[in-house]
């Protein structure tokens, strides 16, 4: 059971008579596929004051990065609805003026570089100004809150992809996640604390923060194992295979390599005009990396890089998602396109999410050793092993805000 599912249930005194902002987009929605919207509108009425929705617009149509959505009002409630990525991506004190309280409820990916994390914690920094309270209704990290994997942002590296150090597969929910932003906000400690006046829990920081926990969530699962129905969190986030992929594969944008946008399996679908099959699958199979599966895959974009151009590439098959190390292997895969290509492959250039003075792979991967290491061909297992301590050091930093076992 979602947060919002909680919330509904257990009608708590601390929503009664609050004047109330919604963040949602598509996805937020119960196990019937109702929206959060008319859940938040039946318990709060008119309360219900304000509604927000980040990344891709409201109705989740925007299809890319940089492409901004503008305010409206609801049509059948009356009520404005702000665009968080427009000509801001934090609500403006005018926004926030009207409501008491800010509900949350995004689901997330569990991927560092997915945007709807630091809209979140965007709206923590703005609503700890403005003195506004934030409950995030929770909701499952598809991929599980057990395995971790990646490197930290470098200092001087955050963006709009990546506001804190965190890795880029990192484990949490975006309630626990928006408990350790909130803590760094304030630069203390303490512990999330059950609230005695309705469900959820107090986490300590900067901003007066409440997470409503799921029921019957548990770290091991992944999105299948909850029952829950996939909704598109993003218009090329279809599927939960996608999901899985998602923390390597974006590392593609940063290329003039297709990530398979305009097709109807990006992410796990890849390539180029240019790409040889036979000596990519060659270099990368001796590799021997675990869990997957390269099959030989041609296509046509419909639209984005290399547009109506036959592509060659590969699909990824996960074959043992336990095993399966996606920032790995699509570090990887760069690794090898760079020495097999070397004449076509190229590095998108800026903009990049609003970072104009570095190159788009830098923003991704949070730090230019990483790409420095692709490009020189270093030993990509070393490069791992030199993430561990960093990984381990977040985990224990993480444990304090950890809501399920």
């Amino acid at each position: 059971m979602t947060g919002l599912e909680v919330l509904a249930r257990e009608r708590p005194r601390w929503l009664r008579g609050r004047r109330v902002g919604l963040l949602l987009h598509p996805a937020s929605v119960t196990a019937e596929l109702v929206s959060a919207r008319d859940v938040v509108r039946r318990l709060c009425g008119e309360d219900l004051r304000a509604l927000f929705g980040p990344q891709h617009g409201f109705a989740g149509e925007k299809q890319d990065n940089m492409i901004e959505s503008g305010h409206g009002v609801d049509a059948e409630l009356g009520i404005p609805v702000y665009s968080l990525y427009s000509e801001t991506r934090s609500p403006t004190p005018e926004m926030l003026e009207g409501i008491d309280l800010l509900l949350v409820d995004l689901q997330d990916v569990g991927t560092r570089v997915y945007t709807f994390e630091w809209t979140t914690a965007l709206a923590l920094e703005a609503c700890a100004a403005a003195g506004k309270e934030v409950v995030v209704l929770d909701r499952p990290n598809p991929l599980g809150g057990e395995t971790l994997e990646g490197n930290l942002i470098r200092p001087g590296y955050t963006s709009f992809v990546g506001l804190y150090p965190v890795p880029m597969r990192h484990g949490l929910t975006l309630g626990e996640l928006a408990a350790l932003v909130n803590l760094r906000m304030a630069d203390g400690g303490g512990r999330p604390v059950r609230r005695t006046d309705g469900i959820g829990v107090r986490c300590p920081g900067r901003c007066a923060l409440t997470v409503v926990p799921m029921e019957g969530w548990r770290r091991r699962m992944l999105f299948p194992d909850t029952g829950l129905p996939w909704v598109l969190p993003s218009p090329n986030m279809p599927t939960f295979d996608t999901a899985v992929v998602y923390p390597g594969q974006v590392l593609l944008e940063g290329t003039n390599v297709s990530e398979g946008r305009g097709t109807s399996r990006p992410f796990e679908i890849f390539g180029a005009p240019w790409l040889d099959l036979r000596t990519m699958r060659r270099r990368f199979e001796r590799r021997r990396l675990p869990g997957l599966v390269l099959r030989d895959h041609a296509f046509e974009p419909t639209f984005h890089k290399w547009a109506e151009r036959l592509c060659l590439g590969f699909q990824i098959h996960v074959t043992d998602r336990a095993a399966f190390l996606p920032y790995l292997t699509t570090v990887a895969l760069l690794q090898d396109l760079i020495a097999e290509h070397r004449e076509h492959f190229a590095w998108k250039q800026p903009p990049y999410e609003y970072v104009t003075d570095r190159l788009p792979i830098d923003v991704l991967l949070g730090d230019p050793a990483v790409r420095e290491a692709v490009e020189s061909g270093a030993d990509l297992r070393v490069l791992a092993r030199s993430w561990r301590r960093e990984i381990e050091a977040f985990r224990r930093e993480a444990l304090s805000v950890r809501l399920y076992r």
